[in-house]
């Protein structure tokens, strides 16, 4: 059961995780977490060659550390496909995020609902290896078994709603105008 829990945590965190990477109405740093720059020959994560803030609800702003890479970046920020649109001003990317219409906002919550349903998934994942090695125990009374997986399922009834509750948090955040 505690492998279990870890696992299912483990998926609750990533959907988390996602769920922080799609953007609603205001500007996060981690709306860029997916964004990969090409630099030094290889592709690296944005957040491993510059800083990124979100001082305004409207605005994040990239420091590149390398203040030699500012093109890279903006670059690779405009080729995501977050539909972004950088301009850079001395060794500073800013990142404006454009208004959000009524039909971007319907595609972001099925984005939301797809990230939920992986979520889902791993957590499904989890009470079926869990079940699975609670059939293979040997020396544990049959009626033992059945109560163990009576609580496996309420355990998987728990992150379920756990996640479903993430989705609307999500959905609401992101209708909200």
């Amino acid at each position: 059961m505690k492998d279990c829990r870890t696992t299912m945590d483990k998926g609750l965190d990533a959907a988390k995780r996602e769920f922080a990477s799609v953007r609603s109405g205001k500007a996060s740093p981690n709306m860029l977490d997916t964004v990969r720059v090409e630099m030094y020959g290889q592709q690296m994560m944005l957040n491993q060659v510059a800083s990124i803030a979100a001082p305004e609800p409207r605005t994040i702003l990239v420091t590149p550390f390398d203040k030699g890479q500012v093109k890279a970046v903006e670059k690779a920020i405009r080729e995501s496909d977050l539909g972004l649109e950088p301009s850079t001003q001395g060794g500073v990317i800013r990142v404006p995020l454009p208004q959000m219409n009524e039909q971007r906002r319907k595609e972001l919550v099925k984005v939301v609902h797809k990230l939920a349903e992986d979520g889902k998934i791993a957590v499904r994942h989890a009470r079926t290896h869990a079940r699975d090695a609670l059939k293979k125990l040997s020396g544990v009374s049959e009626d033992d078994v059945k109560h163990a997986e009576k609580d496996l399922q309420k355990v998987h009834d728990d992150y379920i709603g756990k996640i479903d509750q993430m989705i609307k948090a999500k959905e609401a955040e992101i209708m909200e105008v």
